[in-house]
């Protein structure tokens, strides 16, 4: 168990940030976080002897948040700094139109981006964490990088046409 203990106090914040980016929410991060950590203890034995531990928590993490979205369709999450601290740089004035627009995509497609550029997985690792074939993570991949470079052109557009 001090394997674990180890485990949890090195890489519990950089787990934390990565669910903040799954989710969009400091408190939904939190749960996923702890609720993954749960599971990682349960099957630690396991884990440890076979594969990267943190993979292992990353997958767990991913499916929690689709199964919970699935359960919640219709939320609507909002644009709130985490109310701790962390070492990332908060997004710019001008980035935050990009991670706004991210919320605004479709869960699927904001998972799909979300493991592709920030955790860096193929399409195929991408397919077996969502459970869907190579061919829709290319779709919502397309559709998703679509919808981002509009709702990102559009504003400043209109910035431009008010003068």
């Amino acid at each position: 168990m001090d394997d674990f203990a180890a485990f949890v106090a090195e890489r519990a914040d950089a787990l934390l940030r990565y669910g903040y980016v799954l989710s969009g929410n400091p408190h939904d991060a939190a749960d996923l976080t702890q609720e993954a950590l749960i599971r990682l203890h349960r099957a630690w034995s396991r884990v440890r002897g076979k594969r990267d531990p943190e993979s292992y928590v990353r997958v767990t993490m991913a499916r929690l948040h689709i199964s919970t979205w699935r359960l919640r369709r219709r939320e609507r999450l909002g644009w709130d700094l985490p109310e701790t601290s962390h070492e990332d740089v908060l997004p710019s004035e001008s980035e935050q139109g990009l991670w706004q627009a991210l919320e605004g995509l479709p869960r699927k497609q904001r998972a799909v981006l979300v493991l592709r550029y920030y955790e860096q997985l193929t399409d195929a690792e991408i397919a077996g964490v969502l459970g869907i074939s190579q061919g829709t993570v290319r779709s919502h991949a397309s559709l998703g990088l679509s919808r981002l470079r509009s709702a990102i052109d559009r504003p400043s557009a209109t910035n431009g046409s008010a003068r």
